[in-house]
Order: C-alpha cells, then sequence, then structure tokens
C-alpha cells in the first residue's frame, strides 16, 4: 500500500500505519517538550496515544473478523492520524449482517473499557473523571474514558461513523437500501453542519475538522450507495463497450497514437495468440514515450497487472475490483476471449441514464456501443 508502513497482520488482515501518523506521534513528543513539560511526561503522553491507537486497531479488528463471520473479507486495516479505516471487500447485502457490523467496533471499545474499570475497582483505585488529571497516576483511567468517549462518538447516527450504519441498517429494514442511506446520510450532513456552527462559536478547530470530515463522508457514502442501487442486477455484459482497438505486444508506441487520436479510446487491450495479455493506458503512452520514444514496443510498457472481468459478473463487483486495483479500464472475456472493454466512463453513463429513466426525463448521456 502507497504511504503506509505495514506494521503486522492479524487472521490474515495486513494493519498499516499512514506516514501522517508516524508525523503525529514525533509533533506529539516535541509539543510536549515545547510545553515546558519533562522527557517523562512528554513519553507519558506519546505511550498514552499509542495505546488509543491500539484500542482504535482492535476496533477495527471487531468489524473485519465480524464481517469474515458473513462471508465479508476485509482488504486491510489503516490507521491515519484521526482514526483507523477497515477497508471491507462489500457491504452485506442483508441488514442484519451490516447491523452485526457496525456494532462490533464499539463493543469492542465497551469490552476495553469494561475490563480497565473491572482493573481499578480490583485494586482500589479512583475510577472518576477526575483521576485523568493526576499525571502519572491516572493513566489507566485516561484510557478507560478515553474507550467511552470513542465510544460515545462512533455511535452518534452519522456516516461515517458506527452509528450511522447502524442507523441506515435499522432503516434498511423497512425501506429499500438507496431511500434508508439518503435519510442517513442527510441526518449525518445535519449533524456536520451543527458540529461545524459549534466549533466556529466555540473556536475549535478540531470540531471544524470533525465537521468536514463527517459531512464529506456522509456524502460519499450516500454516492456510493446510490451506484450500488442503480446498477444493482446489470450485468458487465450490458455495460461495456463492443466497438474497440486492439494492440499488439510487438506494435510500436507511435500504432498507438495514432489510434488515441483517431477516436475517443484512451486505454486499449493488448493481444497476442488470442488472449488479452495486458492494458494499454494513457498514461503508460505517454510514460514509453519519453523513456523510449515512438519506436518503443507496446509490450514494453503495457500494465500486464490489469484486471479481467468474465462478461457475466455483475456491474457492482466489476465496479469493486476496478477501485481495488485502481484501474480506469478493464477488459471483459468470455470464454478466455476478448469481448468488450469497460471504463469507468461508460458506468457512469449508465449510470446517468438508469437514473434519468427512473426519474422519466430526459438524458444526454448515451452509453457507447
Amino acid at each position: 500500500m502507497k504511504n503506509a508502513l505495514r506494521i503486522g497482520r492479524v487472521a490474515g488482515i495486513g494493519i498499516y500505519l499512514h506516514w501522517t501518523f508516524l508525523l503525529l506521534v514525533a509533533g506529539l513528543f516535541v509539543f510536549y517538550l515545547y510545553q515546558g513539560n519533562s522527557i517523562a511526561a512528554a513519553l507519558f503522553g506519546v505511550a498514552l496515544v499509542l495505546l488509543v491507537f491500539l484500542c482504535v486497531i482492535l476496533h477495527e479488528l471487531g468489524h473485519a473478523l465480524t464481517a469474515r463471520h458473513f462471508g465479508v473479507p476485509t482488504r486491510d486495516i489503516t490507521m491515519y492520524p484521526i482514526g483507523g479505516v477497515a477497508r471491507l471487500e462489500r457491504m452485506p447485502d442483508e441488514p442484519r449482517e451490516e447491523l452485526l457490523i457496525a456494532v462490533a467496533g464499539p463493543a469492542v471499545n465497551l469490552v476495553i473499557a469494561a475490563l480497565l474499570f473491572v482493573y481499578l475497582m480490583a485494586t482500589g483505585q479512583d475510577a472518576s473523571p477526575s483521576a485523568i488529571f493526576r499525571g502519572g497516576e491516572g493513566f489507566v483511567q485516561t484510557l478507560m474514558w478515553i474507550n467511552i468517549v470513542l465510544l460515545g462518538f462512533n455511535m452518534l447516527p452519522a456516516f461515517p461513523m458506527d452509528g450511522g450504519r447502524v442507523l441506515r441498517a435499522f432503516l434498511a429494514m423497512r425501506m429499500d437500501y438507496a431511500h434508508a442511506t439518503e435519510v442517513a446520510a442527510n441526518l449525518g450532513q445535519g449533524m456536520a453542519i451543527l458540529f461545524g456552527l459549534f466549533g466556529v462559536i466555540s473556536f475549535n478547530p478540531v470540531l471544524l475538522f470533525i465537521a468536514l470530515f463527517v459531512y464529506m463522508g456522509a456524502q460519499q457514502e450516500a454516492r456510493q450507495a446510490t451506484m450500488r442501487a442503480l446498477t444493482q442486477g446489470i450485468s458487465v455484459r450490458e455495460a461495456m463497450m463492443t466497438r474497440y482497438s486492439t494492440l499488439s505486444p510487438d506494435d510500436t508506441l507511435g500504432t498507438a497514437i495514432e489510434e488515441l487520436l483517431a477516436g475517443s479510446e484512451q486505454d486499449f487491450p493488448v493481444v497476442s495468440d488470442g488472449h488479452v495479455v495486458g492494458v494499454l493506458l494513457r498514461k503508460d503512452v505517454m510514460r514509453g514515450l519519453a523513456e523510449g520514444g515512438r519506436e518503443a514496443r507496446v509490450g514494453d510498457v503495457i500494465t500486464s497487472d490489469c484486471v479481467i472481468i468474465e462478461d457475466s459478473a455483475t456491474l457492482e463487483e466489476a465496479f469493486a475490483r476496478m477501485q481495488e486495483k485502481n484501474c480506469t479500464s478493464v477488459p471483459v472475456v468470455r470464454n478466455n476471449q476478448l469481448v468488450g472493454m469497460l471504463t469507468l466512463e461508460n458506468v457512469g453513463e449508465l449510470m446517468m441514464i438508469a437514473s434519468a429513466l427512473r426519474r422519466g426525463t430526459p438524458t444526454l448521456g448515451r452509453v457507447r456501443s
């Protein structure tokens, strides 16, 4: 994964640290020293942050392992300064399953807080919030209350927090998935606006940042749900281009340029002996021209690890695989023979047409054949 360092693997799930997280830890240590604190106090602060993020990793593993129970794989877990993200391959189709996956993360924080509370009671220590302000003596208390705050914050009924997904799951039991997402996303954006207003009034930049994060997360979730609703039940063969140009690995980039300029295609399937061996992307052409000129071979610059989709696959499945591999165009095959090309542009045009047909209005878009 780009811009991230893998720190471990749990149950087959890679756990990564984004480089900005390392900056956070280093910056926090310097900040403590700048404030006149001792090195011991600075180390205390850094250790607390690291333990909090360990709790966040366990929180995300709660989501991931529950999702696995329902047959939904997790690509990876990445830690950012603002928290963790578990990337699921897909969202489950059953609202009940999404509900259980969503509550699994906060449930982990609840268990951690409960265990810390039992430890404090067993050792005769004060578990009240006032114990947080006693320096090193309040380490366990601080960690316990932070987990309680994480639990409460994550259960707010706003995307992209877990509470928003819980709300969507409950609504999806009574209405269609797209409408349920729209209601939950609108509520999330409304809460984000309230966060932002309170942040402005209180001159709190952290609240403003949270407001932006929640608002954009709700917007993205609504967009993805709309796409899922519009593409549900549609096969790749209904959206693929059936008129396209192919190239051979032995063709030159000069030939590719002629094809690029002659039509509207930007990416080309590369075929050898009747089988797809890669895709020549426009960026590959530009890179190849810079390195080898017009006489460079197509086979030397193609993207050979491209995704190849069967024409019987669903459009939702194909789009998920394209996102995973960061592909803008993929070859479509039937019995290992090339039958079409699927591009993000075509998917977008198909969605625009489907949306317009649902509204009963004309559309300016068209699906290229």
